[in-house]
């Protein structure tokens, strides 16, 4: 029995390797999606819900990194009025728009503040 040791002589069973081969890609490409493709749907949803909230009146900054108010909202549009002459009035698609900020929440924020 030794002897077979020795040799060096195994048998491989090709459809049991096959097999761990397949659970191993199968469990790394599992976790590749868990960690890097489950955050970004889950980031797009939180985007698409904020987008869906828009309201006429909302402070909005946008990617470019402009902040305005809504004027109007059209299905993929929205046009925003930027700075105090209130003549730049901007059409644009609701995905330039990173941030949302809505008028009463800034009010209620500061006067939390000065109460402390």
């Amino acid at each position: 029995m030794n002897l077979i040791l020795l040799t060096g002589e195994a048998q491989v069973d090709p459809a049991g390797s096959l097999i761990s081969m397949v659970l191993i890609y199968g469990v790394l490409i599992f976790a590749l999606w868990f960690f890097f493709m489950r955050p970004q749907g889950k980031e797009r949803k939180k985007q698409q819900e904020m987008l869906s909230t828009l309201e006429n009146g909302d402070i909005v900054c946008t990617t470019s990194g402009f902040y305005g108010t809504i004027i109007d909202i059209q299905d993929d549009m929205v046009i925003v009025e930027f700075g105090n002459n209130r003549n730049c009035r901007i059409p644009m698609e609701k995905a330039a728009i990173s941030k949302v900020e809505k008028p009463g929440a800034s009010v209620a924020a500061d006067t939390k503040d000065s109460k402390k």
